[in-house]
């Protein structure tokens, strides 16, 4: 079902509660098995098995930090060389204009700016942060989440989501408590 003139879904997706962080996982497997990709899971501490299952494997957060680094390398010791050499040569003592010695430290601390900067925003935008409100904190028992529940979640925008088989296939798995919408 879509919302009326907005091609939208009417709801966010189906969420599962589980008890134990086994159950949870198992069911991730399970729901990854069955093609499902547009699964989100939740519990209140890292498992790092669920994030195998659910198939996240690869982050393209350490090639954007390297990224970051170079191009503060290049970006500082480019400025340097041009204050230096082109734009206010000055011959002070016999040293050469482009004296590299003296560039390495502001070079070398650019670099971990730049990177460390990097690191910061690529893990908010990846991230999708800062997200002030999600249509999973609708549901009343969410908020178990933080404490000692484990929460699995189809969205409606899985391309093999169908609200009836999808909630049947939630149902089916073992160690489930509950089964509901999300709405949005």
């Amino acid at each position: 079902m879509r919302r009326r003139g907005t091609g939208t879904p009417d709801i966010h997706g189906v969420m599962a509660e589980f008890n134990t962080p086994h159950d949870v996982v198992e069911a991730a497997h399970r729901v990854h098995a069955q093609g499902y990709r547009k699964v989100d899971a939740y519990s209140p501490y890292p498992i790092e098995e669920l994030s195998h299952a659910l198939g996240f494997h690869h982050s393209p957060l350490p090639l954007l930090v390297l990224l970051g680094g170079i191009f503060g390398l290049v970006a500082v010791y480019g400025l340097q060389y041009w204050s230096a050499v082109i734009e206010y040569p000055m011959n002070i003592g016999g040293r050469p204009l482009h004296s590299w010695p003296a560039f390495v430290v502001p070079t070398f601390d650019g670099t971990i700016l730049f990177a460390s900067l990097t690191a910061v925003l690529g893990v908010l935008a990846l991230n999708g942060l800062p997200e002030p409100y999600h249509p999973v904190f609708n549901v009343p028992t969410f908020a178990l989440a933080s404490r000692d529940k484990f929460f699995l979640c189809i969205e409606a925008r899985d391309p093999k989501f169908d609200r009836d088989k999808t909630r049947d296939l939630l149902r089916a798995l073992p160690g489930v408590v509950d089964v509901v919408e999300v709405e949005h």
